[in-house]
């Protein structure tokens, strides 16, 4: 493809702002997508300029390799104690993105939460890809900032941080802290950015190259909708489940889920027998469980704590339901 004008252009137009310089930090499982999404765009959007607008370098703990949660390895050029040191030199980054993915507890490190303070106090814009948010969180920086985390790692974030505004969006980007939810929100993320940076037309050609028709709004649902997702189409049984969704840690009676769809108990049984092939109550247990997994495998919380949060009165309860479900028991999730 020809580049997107004639270099005088090029030049007036990236001269109107400061080229960028970009830290992408790596921890261990971080997410392949989230980085490649992340990456590639500026690629694309300096082949179309001509010139390398956006540069960048990947930086890890120790400078070491690291391996991202699909087993590639991917090299590292600078280590922490380098980046720290490049914070007060000519080589201070515009903005650092941490890159997370499974496992985020894991990299949970004095040093690092130091370093994350000191860009932001030298005026660095920080982002966190994927589950980055979490470290962002622990680290201090998201008091009073909107952030986005992928949804699988939400309910666990919420537990953890329950003074934080996280939100199921594809990504915010709010004044110096961006967050994306990961996959291929990264990609949003970075178009957004080049916009921003440079105009709609440029973004318009990287949006050709990586062969997406658009930059995704923010606010754009990260899940496919209960109609996709589940293949039912009632609308009064996709009511109830997003009724359901919505009241977990204190599960309703059936009877308040009648009043609130304007169906009997006994129509609302067959709706469900119907199109879900169980009991409403069934059906219930399995989405407060389904959540209780997921806290159990992406947060450290106490089994008792997850219990609580996911509407079960004992952990005894709890812990007999789990294993009548999925065959272990919590401990055993976890292991």
């Amino acid at each position: 493809m020809q580049n997107l004008s004639t270099p005088s252009e090029r030049v007036e137009k990236a001269a109107n702002v400061d080229s960028r310089s970009i830290v992408f930090f790596l921890v261990p499982d971080f997410s392949m997508i989230a980085f490649a999404t992340a990456i590639e765009p500026l690629r694309m959007a300096n082949r179309m300029l001509g010139e390398e607008y956006y540069k960048w370098r990947i930086a890890s703990m120790n400078g070491e390799p690291v391996i991202a949660s699909n087993g590639v390895e991917v090299a590292a050029e600078t280590s922490l104690k380098q980046e720290r040191e490049s914070l007060s030199s000519s080589r201070r980054p515009s903005n650092t993105f941490l890159c997370s993915g499974m496992n985020v507890e894991n990299a949970v490190d004095k040093s690092l939460f130091a370093y994350i303070r000191e860009n932001k106090n030298s005026g660095v814009t920080i982002g966190g890809l994927c589950t980055a948010a979490f470290l962002l969180a622990a680290a201090g920086l998201l008091k009073g900032k909107r952030c986005a985390i992928h949804w699988e790692n939400l309910p666990g974030f919420a537990e953890n941080f329950p003074d934080v505004d996280v939100y199921a969006d594809l990504y915010e980007m709010d004044g110096n802290i961006w967050t994306c939810a990961g996959g291929t929100a990264a990609l949003d993320m970075m178009l957004s950015m080049i916009e921003n940076d440079l105009g709609e037309d440029l973004v318009n050609r990287v949006c050709e190259q990586a062969l997406t028709d658009r930059v995704r709004n923010p606010n754009d649902r990260q899940r496919l909708p209960l109609r996709a997702r589940l293949g039912v189409q009632n609308a009064k049984v996709l009511s109830i489940i997003e009724y359901m969704e919505a009241n977990i840690a204190e599960p309703l009676q059936l009877v308040e889920i009648a009043d609130y769809v304007g169906l009997s108990r006994r129509q609302i049984e067959r709706l469900f027998q119907q199109h879900m092939g169980r009991s409403p109550a069934r059906y219930y247990l399995e989405i407060r469980l389904d959540r209780a997994r997921h806290l159990l495998m992406q947060s450290t919380m106490a089994v008792v704590d997850v219990a609580i949060a996911c509407g079960f009165v004992s952990a005894s309860h709890f812990s007999k339901c789990y294993r009548e479900m999925y065959g272990k028991s919590p401990l055993q999730e976890r292991v």
